[in-house]
């Protein structure tokens, strides 16, 4: 596969690409497009998180799963990688595993249940 137009322009146009391809609802070439950011710039939050997003909306879950194990990793209070864990977890049929992430988001987030 020819992957020049994903990969053509600054990452900030990249970066914009994505974005319309997953705002279109088109999460296999975002994920194309997201794939080549992330390995130039790994550091950034942004780009990995819609990276995950992207392999989850397209049922790519073991991917998902490990790039979002990835932000867990380098920033324990990130609540929304850690929500989208549990959710993939969750749809992989990983229950136990993904409720200690939900609970942690849950926390994170001020969504405390009353007692």
């Amino acid at each position: 596969m020819d992957m020049t137009y994903y990969d053509h322009g600054t990452p900030a146009e990249r970066w914009e690409r994505a974005q319309m391809f997953f705002g279109a609802k088109d999460y296999a070439a975002a994920a194309r497009v997201l794939g080549g950011l992330v390995e130039e710039v790994p550091e950034q939050t942004g780009p990995r998180l819609l990276l995950a997003r992207s392999y989850y909306h397209s049922a790519q879950l073991r991917r998902a799963e490990s790039e979002l194990r990835v932000l867990v990793e380098r920033d324990p209070v990130e609540h929304y990688a850690r929500l989208m864990l549990g959710r993939t977890l969750e749809r992989q049929g990983r229950h136990e595993e993904a409720g200690s992430h939900l609970r942690i988001a849950s926390a994170l987030a001020g969504d405390f249940e009353r007692v």
